[in-house]
């Protein structure tokens, strides 16, 4: 841990404008080991965020720090560093659709230094059945249905051992069984592994089964960053709005 940068993930002050201002002054933090939502209506940044966290977007002004590292003017060498301790798991699952779900998981393996011939099979099956799909090992992700495609996104992204995991929107288009399944491997992986998680959800039910915290975005402002059980108490109109009506966003 820095003493200059003591939080895991932190945005001091970030901007971020397109054809309009998409972050506003936007301040958060994300502490080793705990897990933080971002929640909102869409098209308020929360995607745009996870992009700033991967360094795939620099911020107009501000600083965005992952790893305990300002990368806000990072190059691709530091930015491929900061990678190898943080990895997203993408909406879409981002699957190749060529290989079969073993292949998938051994990619991501073999990018690891330490990898090991040897002991492939076993890595591979231990992460299978952590995600409780090893009777899917030679399956293609066409055959997959989409729980099941972000499952195996997410072991293959345990593959790489990291620090921390942003899931982008891990329940849309999922059917509540699946829904409850990915919810509790998500807190299975933060209590057995001590992950660091950001999770991107419309999902207010999973939102209170796995967030420690929560981040409230709207018109690109952070309206509440706090823990998940004192959102209610928040005052703000918007918040109100959205607790009375208790609705999906």
């Amino acid at each position: 841990m820095s003493e200059t940068y003591p939080h895991y993930i932190e945005f001091r002050h970030v901007y971020k404008t397109f054809d309009y201002p998409v972050l506003v002054d936007v301040n958060f933090h994300v502490d080793a080991g705990e897990t933080v939502a971002i929640i909102g209506r869409s098209g308020v940044g929360k995607s745009v965020t996870l992009a700033h966290i991967m360094g795939f977007l620099k911020p107009d002004s501000g600083q965005v720090i992952v790893a305990h590292t300002d990368i806000t003017h990072a190059t691709e060498d530091e930015l491929r560093r900061i990678r190898k301790k943080v990895t997203m798991v993408f909406q879409s699952g981002a699957l190749f659709d060529s290989m079969t779900v073993e292949e998938n998981i051994l990619f991501s393996l073999e990018l690891r230094e330490d990898y090991n011939e040897a002991n492939k099979d076993e890595i591979v099956d231990g992460l299978l059945d952590m995600v409780g799909l090893k009777a899917y090992k030679y399956s293609f992700p066409s055959d997959l249905s989409t729980g099941y495609k972000r499952a195996v996104a997410i072991a293959r992204a345990l593959a790489a051992e990291p620090e921390c995991i942003l899931y982008d929107e891990p329940t849309t288009m999922v059917d509540p069984i699946m829904s409850d399944d990915l919810a509790n491997l998500m807190l299975r992986l933060k209590q057995e592994l001590q992950l660091t998680s950001v999770v991107v959800t419309h999902d207010v039910d999973l939102m209170y089964r796995v967030a420690d915290r929560v981040v409230v975005l709207y018109e690109g402002r952070v309206i509440y960053f706090g823990p998940v059980a004192d959102l209610e108490k928040s005052d703000h109109p918007h918040i109100q709005e959205f607790i009375a009506k208790d609705e999906v966003w």
